[in-house]
């Protein structure tokens, strides 16, 4: 028989899977795997970070915008340890990226070898689907595994730990063999109950307000037009999670925006209030969305919910009807069983009209913070600045801190589909640079805008290097106000303005840039800053914003528990 080694094996499989691009950082137990990279004909690029947590936000941020699994790898002991932070943001956010952990060899285990880790107990939590490759005749059908358990159902994260001796070990080529079709993802989606979808169709046409909201199912099923099409069937208007921001343009007239505590203002919360029935899609219902399982009220609304995930149905709400499948499958289901009935609405209170209202009031407390030419530059001033400039094809990717509820609130999007998007599951600072590495290199036709506190910065600016060598068109903007300022805000509104180890000193992030070779501005004045972000956006390289803003305890974010 035809034979390869375990690590020509594995970059076989990831081929055969259709991977073009592995994001990763090297070390001594991964000599094998990198070496079969270099020799073999694959067609995968490989993309050298400078941290492994970067690596693992890089192969999140291709996924999301590629619909395709993304890769990164590392090497054993910190290698691994440092990955894991992206692995659990990306499981829990249902986006399919693989891990590859090398490891040291079978035979050296409990002999105190350097960097030696049980790192299938440290990613058991973590992921979706985790194992340890003891042999390397088992390198195709654990590949197989993976990409099939992290595709199917649910979507999310895998680990694959690949010791030293077993990318050495002979494999048989005839065992080589994938689905590509579960490189992508969801991969092989299940429909739901049709008894159940006809129960859901009956309470949908019976309620008198009902209400949409939209997780990040809708997006990650492709089910944007078939969400449309059942807004428009129902006259039912539509609210967004963060994730779910893009289900339906905000310019449609029954899109609501984002609700919940991160990015939900008191305009947007009165639609909730209004609602009867609130069919949830793709969507988890916790503590942010509903802000603290308070908007919709448990027990005066119905419940529909449609998940691929069962577990996540009742786990916060009494459910009516449940839904288990598909997002888009479920939603053309929906759509197939009302057909041509409509439902009567006489005497409704949540209709166009009432959205278009609350959209008003909200946009109206918006501008005028927008138009405000005090200093520290406003945040709302960034975001429609932003908003005039981003060109038609973009991508911006949030940080959480300050960025996120501002963007997520204001940014408005002209048409569906994932052209916003932020860490949600766990929300760790440092996400938004590497994320926007990975969103470039998965669509490169498309200016990429990452917008990061200087919280975020000091945890990620490293990975400049990695833009700068490689060259990329990415436009960085940090909002630099000195502060950790969502904890800081929480200790305004909660804990008596008693604020404790939350400040820290300016960095003057346009010079340490500089210093990797980005193209830097800074601004202080607000009558600066549009010159700034055409200059920026319209620059062929790395570009960073350095802009002086108010910090989050001062301003009029969009966060509800701020609000007295």
């Amino acid at each position: 028989m035809n034979e390869l080694t375990g690590a020509e094996a594995f970059v076989r499989m990831l081929q055969l899977h259709g991977v073009k691009y592995i994001f990763g950082l090297c070390g001594d137990t991964s000599l094998p795997l990198y070496d079969a990279l270099y020799r073999l004909d694959h067609g995968i690029t490989h993309i050298l970070s400078r941290d492994e947590r970067s690596a693992a936000y890089m192969a999140d941020g291709y996924a999301r915008v590629t619909g395709k699994v993304g890769v990164c790898e590392g090497p054993s002991g910190g290698g691994a340890t440092y990955i894991a932070p992206g692995l659990v943001e990306a499981n829990e956010s249902s986006i399919p990226i693989l891990a590859v952990t090398t490891d040291i060899g079978v035979g050296g285990r409990g002999r105190y070898s350097l960097t030696e880790l049980d790192q299938k107990t440290l990613f058991q939590p973590l992921t979706k689907w985790n194992a340890v490759i003891e042999r390397g005749e088992d390198v195709p059908k654990m590949l197989r595994a993976a990409f099939r358990n992290m595709t199917t159902g649910r979507p999310g994260a895998a680990h694959l730990a690949l010791p030293f001796d077993v990318q050495k070990q002979p494999v048989d080529e005839g065992e080589i063999w994938g689905v590509e079709a579960l490189g992508h993802y969801p991969a092989w989606p299940v429909a739901p109950d049709p008894r159940a979808v006809e129960a859901a169709a009956e309470l949908l046409l019976a309620a008198k307000n009902p209400l949409i909201i939209c997780g990040g199912g809708p997006l990650i099923a492709g089910g944007q037009a078939a969400a449309q099409a059942l807004a428009e069937a129902l006259d039912a208007p539509v609210a967004t999670t963060i994730s779910g921001k893009g289900t339906l343009a905000d310019s449609h007239p029954l899109s609501v925006g984002v609700v919940g505590s991160n990015g939900g203002v008191v305009e947007t919360r009165a639609v909730v209030e209004a609602a009867d029935l609130v069919l949830f899609i793709g969507c988890r219902a916790g503590s942010v969305t509903t802000e603290r399982w308070r908007y919709p009220a448990p027990g005066k609304v119905r419940i529909v919910h449609i998940d691929s995930d069962p577990a996540v149905i009742g786990a916060t709400y009494p459910t009516d009807v449940a839904l288990v499948g598909d997002a888009r499958l479920a939603l053309e289901a929906l759509c197939t069983a009302i057909g041509a009935r409509r439902p009567d609405r006489a005497g409704r209170r949540l209709t166009a009209d009432f959205v278009a209202r609350q959209k008003q009031a909200k946009f109206a407390s918006f501008r005028r913070h927008a138009e405000s030419s005090e200093t520290p530059i406003r945040p709302e001033r960034v975001v429609a600045t932003l908003q005039a400039l981003l060109p038609e094809e973009s991508v911006v990717v949030a940080d959480p801190g300050t960025p996120c509820p501002y963007l997520s609130a204001y940014l408005e999007l002209d048409r569906p589909g994932r052209r916003y998007f932020s860490n949600r599951a766990h929300g760790a600072l440092g996400y938004s640079l590497s994320a926007a590495v990975g969103a470039h290199f998965g669509r490169p036709e498309a200016k990429i805008v990452s917008v990061m506190g200087d919280g975020s910065f000091g945890f990620t600016g490293g990975e400049l290097e990695t833009v700068v060598r490689l060259g990329l068109p990415i436009t960085f903007i940090v909002l630099s106000n000195a502060v950790f300022g969502w904890i800081k805000a929480g200790q305004k509104s909660g804990f008596g303005e008693r604020y404790y180890s939350v400040d820290f000193s300016r960095t003057d992030h346009a010079a340490v840039a500089q210093a990797y070779g980005v193209k830097t501005w800074q601004v202080e004045q607000p009558e600066d800053l549009k010159a700034a972000l055409a200059a920026a956006l319209e620059h062929g390289g790395p570009s960073l914003v350095d802009i002086q803003t108010q910090p989050l305890q001062e301003a009029n974010a969009p966060v509800s528990e701020w609000v007295a």
